[in-house]
């Protein structure tokens, strides 16, 4: 995870490329926690993590919507009692790219500010 978390995010267009299997290969074991799932055909990267109740779940959240503003890469955020579903992927090339990786790493490390 370390090598991840020290990667920032590229600007992606619609050509940019997704990353390949022998990348995902590589990348997945440093974010052993995050599930590769599929929704409307597109590869996503998605990660459940529980807090003690909504007040924390709240400011894990907004401490994830800064850093993905910071570095101009957005997750699909859902925030209820207790948990908080990040969701990662690329937009603008409907799959996974390298990014993805690295924002889940830093949500990561964000979430051990928050750890019980």
């Amino acid at each position: 995870m370390e090598a991840l978390l020290k990667q920032t995010c590229v600007p992606c267009t619609g050509k940019s490329l997704p990353v390949t299997e022998e990348e995902i290969a590589e990348l997945k074991p440093q974010i052993p926690d995050w599930n590769i799932i599929l929704e409307n055909g597109e590869a996503h990267l998605q990660r459940i993590y529980k807090f003690i109740d909504f007040q924390t779940a709240l400011a894990f959240t907004q401490r994830v919507g800064e850093a993905a503003e910071q570095e101009g890469h957005h997750p699909a955020l859902l925030t209820e009692w207790g948990q908080v579903t990040v969701t990662w992927w690329t937009h603008a090339i409907k799959g996974l790219h390298r990014n993805d990786f690295v924002m889940a790493a830093k949500t990561d490390k964000i979430s051990a500010e928050f750890a019980r």
